[in-house]
């Protein structure tokens, strides 16, 4: 059985403004939209005072319904994903981002299949220099829940998504550096961008990374954490690696990340200040998509060392040389505030218990977390 609502149309009928009926019942707003999208059934308690405020019974707010067959559907979508990796039969996540039909690889997991809304049905193509590819999902969930596509590289998206998910919103991930989740955004393929594409956390000139692709009054900029970049070795720190000039040595091996990440921007930064160039350092070439793919070469020992965060290095039980602290910040479209799904992520984000669990888990400073910086 499925439960439908009529919350939305008593409200309206009523006069009573989402945020008004959250405070009358002492629920948040975003809870209010989770319950009228029907992505969040309320407890009985909830339920009871919802009724007396709209003057209305519990049955009339809330109906069970027999639950409909599934409906295939085969989607054309708009595909973000490493494609090398991807093959007929990928299981798949969707969301709508504007007026594209958005797929991403399902979370893999190590004890059972992904969550998932279908399966890729043929390889991705390139059509009008995008890749797509047609989609069969079975049900309609990604049309009537509330979701939210971000796009960055932070390992910690996964308890930031436990935390949405708790209140109704369903967060799709995107994975990609700093710039590629920018060129995502500003494409419209994803509603908000990580980027630690900056210097400060202040400063509206270290926005210039950012704002330079958009226009300034067209984004939002929403603090998420500040952390520490540097480099990841082996536990003991068998090479005796003190900072970026070591990398330079004959006898340490290297794995850098793609162009447009920030840890290779603050690698180029740094080599610059020692008057290094990218021959001197063993490994500059070897290309390793990703923070967590980068430190289990580490870790396997296939390198000795490569330029990550500090929350990697605690998950991996590697060593860390801290060379520079840097904000990660989370960009969307100024337009795009007032929607619920983005809602519920800066309440998120303002949530002390929210902030303690992050800082827990990967010693991030989330002291900042959800203030508006731009």
């Amino acid at each position: 059985m499925e439960v439908r609502t009529n919350l939305t149309r008593l409200r309206t009928q009523r006069g009573i403004a989402a945020a008004r009926l959250a405070g009358l019942v002492g629920i948040s707003r975003q809870t209010v939209y989770a319950i009228e999208a029907g992505t969040y059934v309320p407890n009985t308690a909830v339920s009871l005072k919802l009724a007396r405020v709209l003057d209305t019974t519990v049955e009339e707010l809330f109906q069970l319904e027999a639950e409909s067959a599934p409906v295939e559907e085969i989607l054309e979508a708009t595909v973000i994903a490493e494609l090398d990796t991807l093959d007929a039969g990928q299981l798949m996540r969707v969301c709508r981002v504007g007026k594209s039909v958005v797929a991403v690889p399902a979370e893999s997991s190590d004890l059972g299949l992904p969550s998932a809304d279908g399966a890729l049905l043929d390889p991705v193509r390139k059509a009008r220099g995008l890749p797509t590819a047609r989609v069969r999902v079975v049900n309609d969930k990604w049309r009537t829940t509330l979701r939210l596509l971000i796009a960055g590289c932070d390992p910690s998206v996964s308890i930031l998504a436990q935390s949405l998910q708790a209140q109704g919103c369903e967060l799709l991930v995107a994975y990609g550096n700093s710039s590629r989740a920018l060129e995502l955004l500003h494409a419209d393929l994803a509603h908000v961008a990580g980027t630690h594409l900056v210097d400060s956390g202040a400063e509206a000139s270290d926005l210039r990374p950012i704002t330079s692709m958009f226009g300034r009054n067209s984004l939002a900029v929403i603090a998420y954490a500040v952390w520490e970049e540097g480099v990841l070795t082996a536990q003991g720190n068998p090479k005796r690696i003190a900072g970026v000039a070591d990398l330079a040595r004959e006898d340490v091996r290297f794995t850098n990340r793609e162009p447009g990440a920030g840890c290779r921007r603050l690698l180029d930064d740094l080599l610059g200040k020692h008057r290094l160039t990218p021959k001197h350092i063993n490994g500059y070439d070897r290309i390793t998509l990703g923070h967590l793919p980068a430190a289990r070469l580490v870790r396997s020992g296939e390198v000795d060392c490569c330029i990550s965060t500090r929350a990697v290095a605690r998950t991996l039980a590697l060593d860390f040389i801290p060379l520079a602290k840097k904000p990660y910040h989370l960009v969307l479209r100024r337009s795009r505030l007032n929607e619920p799904p983005v809602q519920i992520l800066v309440e998120t984000l303002g949530r002390s218990s929210f902030r303690r669990e992050v800082e827990s888990c990967t010693g991030y400073n989330m002291r900042t977390a959800g203030n508006r910086i731009l």
